[in-house]
């Protein structure tokens, strides 16, 4: 599967930052951070994952350089993502449901995650409908920075997710930090989205780099065809999350 990735590589070249994620952005409209200086210390980490993938594709680095660091680390999967390939004839919801969440586990293990998970099993689609329930069910506390897709990603899931984790962490006075994940890919529709919002661009350690990459290729569920159906992660998604910075919302 790393040939897969192989073919996907960016166009910059895998150790070259896009230089910002829309088009032609005023370079006032981002600042650069580390890990290190996003998160302060002693803080426990909780990324909020509305489906099995969206804890490596955009932010798996910054995660991963912050448990080298001796920050706990908690994922919450909020769906198993057992919507993915609707009509398969191949990929059904329960195949999907139980592939799924084992990639997770082989991508977090490629990038040194000692993480725990927390498996909510909400209807992958359908988190909208239960929002109240997930802001309740997040384990928030005060001292936690929050990892959660951004509001306004263009995929209902992700923007649920965000929404919870907003008010779960007002809640208790948590911090809370959106990333994009498809509002990065430029031919996303969402992608215009970014550009009136200022970013920072996150540095990570080049093995880190390397090592997203071969999480990445754990999920064969989404980057293979489907018959005559292309694959879930684009050509273009994948340019937009392999590179040497990840993005959050400043």
């Amino acid at each position: 599967m790393d040939a897969v990735i192989d073919r996907f590589k960016s166009r910059t070249g895998l150790a070259a930052p896009l230089a910002a994620p829309w088009t032609a952005a005023p370079r006032e409209r981002f600042a650069s951070t580390t890990p290190e200086r996003l998160v302060a210390g002693g803080s426990r980490i909780v990324l909020v994952a509305p489906h099995p993938d969206d804890e490596v594709l955009a932010l798996g680095a910054t995660v991963a350089a912050l448990a080298r660091r001796g920050h706990e680390v908690l994922i919450v999967a909020v769906t198993d993502g057992e919507g993915s390939h609707p009509a398969s004839p191949h990929w059904t919801a329960d195949l999907l449901r139980e592939t799924r969440p084992h990639e997770s586990r082989l991508a977090l293990e490629r990038l040194g995650l000692p993480a725990d998970m927390l498996r909510l099993g909400l209807p992958d689609g359908g988190v909208a409908a239960h929002e109240k329930t997930l802001a309740a069910l997040l384990p928030v506390g005060s001292n936690d920075t929050v990892f959660v897709t951004w509001r306004h990603d263009g995929h209902a899931d992700h923007e649920a997710c965000a929404r919870a984790a907003l008010a779960a962490c007002r809640t208790v006075g948590a911090r809370c930090i959106e990333f994009p994940v498809w509002s990065l890919v430029p031919t996303h529709a969402a992608h215009a989205r970014l550009r009136p919002h200022m970013l920072e661009r996150v540095a990570v350690p080049d093995d880190l780099v390397i090592a997203k990459r071969h999480a990445i290729a754990a999920f064969t569920s989404q980057l293979q065809p489907d018959g005559q159906t292309p694959a879930v992660l684009t050509h273009d998604a994948l340019d937009a999350w392999q590179g040497a910075s990840e993005w959050v919302l400043a």
